[in-house]
């Protein structure tokens, strides 16, 4: 499948272009290599903004607007009734892609009971599960000292499914424009 996107688009040091789903003046909206719930996905700022205080006004607006925008779609699309919204600031608040991102993770009710209850997400995004750098690591093979994560249910994807689902993603976030009209300018 061919990129939507066909200037290159990079997540710290890590070429994304295919997972991008949704681009606009200064933000864009990816899938994730190894989501922590069906649909989780990431939007960050197009400049590689280390932390939320590096950008600029427009820059901060857009963002906002663009996780709202790509927010109400992936709810709708994979049949959430609640999204958590996370920004870890900084690699003590657990940042482990030196680009600023937010988190957007569909919730249904009870969809993680077995894990402790709809708290367990936040465990998870500190944790071994939520560390979106060394899976883009491992993935680009720069950093085989890295231990395969013993967690069978929850396989990295390849770049073939990631390019799948943001294909999907980006045919709603058009169908929603049509519905919604933008809420601001798309690329």
């Amino acid at each position: 499948m061919p990129p939507l996107v066909h200037s290159p688009v990079y997540f710290g040091n890590f070429l994304v272009t295919s997972q991008v789903f949704h681009i606009t003046a200064h933000s864009f909206a990816l899938v994730n290599i190894k989501p922590l719930l069906p649909g989780h996905v990431l939007v960050s700022p197009r400049r590689a903004a280390k932390r939320l205080s590096d950008l600029n006004h427009a820059e901060v607006t857009d963002l906002f607007l663009t996780v709202q925008q790509v927010g109400r779609m992936v709810e709708r699309f994979y049949g959430a009734s609640s999204l958590n919204i996370a920004i870890q600031d900084g690699p003590a608040a657990g940042q482990s892609v030196p680009h600023l991102h937010t988190h957007i993770i569909p919730r249904q009710s009870a969809d993680l009971d077995e894990q402790g209850g709809g708290d367990a997400i936040y465990g998870m995004l500190e944790g071994e599960d939520g560390d979106v750098g060394k899976h883009l690591w491992e993935r680009s093979n720069r950093r085989p000292k890295f231990p395969k994560v013993d967690d069978s249910s929850r396989e990295p994807r390849t770049e073939e499914e990631m390019a799948e689902e943001a294909q999907k993603l980006a045919h709603e976030m058009k169908q929603q424009q049509l519905r919604d009209g933008p809420s601001q300018s798309s690329l």
